[in-house]
């Protein structure tokens, strides 16, 4: 191998940094005001997409090196921090499991930003949008290379970050936000999980490294057990299986090409390639991969009856995708870990082209919908709970979106009925005193700053804004008939001699 393919895998942190870059170039153009009209659009566009080809060359290249010369392997390319016995490195994991994920992905985001750049034309939100999607591509990446836990975490909440962002896109719309925080409420379980995995492999692994998690043969079983536990949860939240399904129908609130890419064809997956990526770890505890294929049975289950009552393109496809991610967990739970790798890949191809093709459905199908199997129908309870999606999005509402919301009225009436009053709200002040009516304060603080201010103004008025005769005035009077008195003292030659000698005895 000659030098320049030797270097090319120490080159893999610019495929999640470039369309950072990508971002913070667009961002700046919006912060700068060069981002307005139809004339900004196609800079904006180009600069995300070509981020994105490039991420996906470099790929292509170190997939050559792997294909030739043998996967990289584990590249560590740095400390990020250290304290004690704990590492944090910078490091990623290059074998066929993530290379040949993260490529996919890479070529799925550059082809939906080019998408993006016609459908979204005259958008309000399109540089917005663009940033955002470049923010999911950079962390998507992370997850799929990462060398350790906690890097892959980083693009696990900046993935959930771009999620909400999206689902949210027509933010004036409260159908939009209301979905949005439904989404975000019910991912941070998994986030939960996830971080209570690597706490776990902190504490009895002593590294947050992938092959030294993935790769612990000598921990009990309980242990075992407990570790995978968390990063189930994780799995099972971000790949929309139960009981956490019911986020994903409300996540197609966001435009197509944000759907396409993260909810059918990339994101999705992430939950199934952290299993993929734990798989050693997995086949110690069968109790736990039991369970993976009871949940992933129960999902596909749901999902297929719930897909049969769907009238709209997207509802239809995304019930689809649950069902053969749900698929994939059961080959997992079954061991069957290189036929869900390629299950994952083949799907998020097919999937990403049926969601970018969904606006163009009804002109491409021939006649009306078909609708639900004659067998379903007769069965009206059944049909009823699949047209209410088995009443489980009311109830993750209730236990989970519902007590969000109430906290946070109550820290608004907390803040609303104390902090405001304690400590004031810019511009709602009010003048102290009529006679002076720019002097004005509000909350505790404002008004003791404005009673100060009106001391000081009344001691202003007091020494220098009382016209001739004043105190200021006289004391000044006074002062300088003095200096006058001393400069005439000054200018008499015997006292300027005196000076000068007196200068020359303290040179001397």
């Amino acid at each position: 191998m000659n030098a320049a393919l030797h270097l090319l895998p120490d080159l893999v942190w610019l495929v999640p940094a470039l369309p950072l870059l990508a971002a913070a170039a667009v961002g700046l153009r919006v912060l700068c005001g060069r981002a307005r009209g139809d004339g900004a659009e196609p800079l904006t566009a180009r600069l995300c997409a070509l981020a994105a080809l490039a991420g996906l060359l470099l790929l292509l290249a170190i997939d050559f090196v792997a294909v030739h010369y043998g996967a990289p392997g584990h590249r560590v390319l740095g400390t990020w921090f250290a304290s004690g016995n704990w590492r944090g490195s910078v490091s990623f994991l290059l074998d066929p499991l993530s290379l040949a994920v993260a490529t996919v992905a890479a070529l799925i985001g550059w082809l939906t930003l080019r998408f993006s750049a016609n459908y979204l034309h005259r958008e309000a939100g399109f540089h917005r949008f663009f940033i955002v999607l470049s923010l999911f591509l950079a962390g998507i990446q992370l997850v799929f290379l990462a060398g350790n836990g906690l890097l892959a975490f980083v693009g696990w909440e900046m993935c959930g970050v771009a999620s909400f962002l999206l689902i949210g896109y027509a933010r004036q719309r409260p159908v939009a936000t209301g979905n949005a925080l439904f989404a975000f409420v019910t991912n941070r379980g998994g986030d939960a999980g996830f971080l209570l995995g690597l706490g776990f492999a902190a504490s009895w692994l002593g590294s947050f490294e992938w092959p030294v998690v993935a790769g612990a043969s000598a921990l009990p079983l309980v242990t075992a057990r407990l570790l995978v536990f968390g990063f189930v949860v994780a799995a099972l939240a971000k790949s929309a299986q139960l009981p956490f399904t019911p986020w994903i129908a409300r996540a197609l609130e966001g435009p197509t090409p944000s759907s396409a890419i993260f909810y059918g064809a990339v994101m999705i997956h992430a939950g199934v390639y952290l299993l993929l990526r734990l798989s050693p770890l997995l086949a110690q505890v069968p109790d736990v991969m039991i369970g993976l294929v009871v949940a992933g049975a129960a999902t596909a289950l749901y999902a297929w009856l719930c897909g049969l009552v769907q009238s709209d393109v997207k509802s239809a496809l995304i019930f689809a995708t649950v069902f053969q991610v749900a698929l994939m967990f059961v080959a997992i739970g079954l061991g069957w870990t290189t036929l869900a790798t390629i299950h994952l890949c083949l799907h998020a191809a097919w999937r990403a082209w049926q969601f970018l093709l969904a606006p163009s459905w009804l002109a491409l199908a021939q006649g009306r919908p078909k609708p639900a199997p004659f067998w379903l129908r007769r069965w009206q309870w059944l049909y009823a709970a699949a047209i209410e999606r088995f009443w489980l999005d009311r109830l993750g509402f209730t236990l989970l979106v519902k007590p969000t919301v109430s906290f946070a009225q109550d820290i608004r009436g907390l803040e609303e009925h104390f902090i405001d009053r304690a400590l004031g709200e810019p511009g709602r002040g009010h003048p102290l005193s009529g006679e002076r009516p720019l002097i004005v304060g509000d909350g505790l603080a404002g008004r003791a700053l404005a009673s100060l201010a009106e001391r000081l103004q009344r001691l202003e008025t007091h020494l220098s804004l009382r016209g001739r005769g004043g105190v200021a005035e006289r004391l000044l009077l006074r002062a300088s008939g003095y200096l006058r008195v001393v400069e005439n003292l000054l200018e008499q030659p015997r006292y300027l001699m005196m000076a000068v000698m007196a200068t020359f005895v303290v040179i001397l």
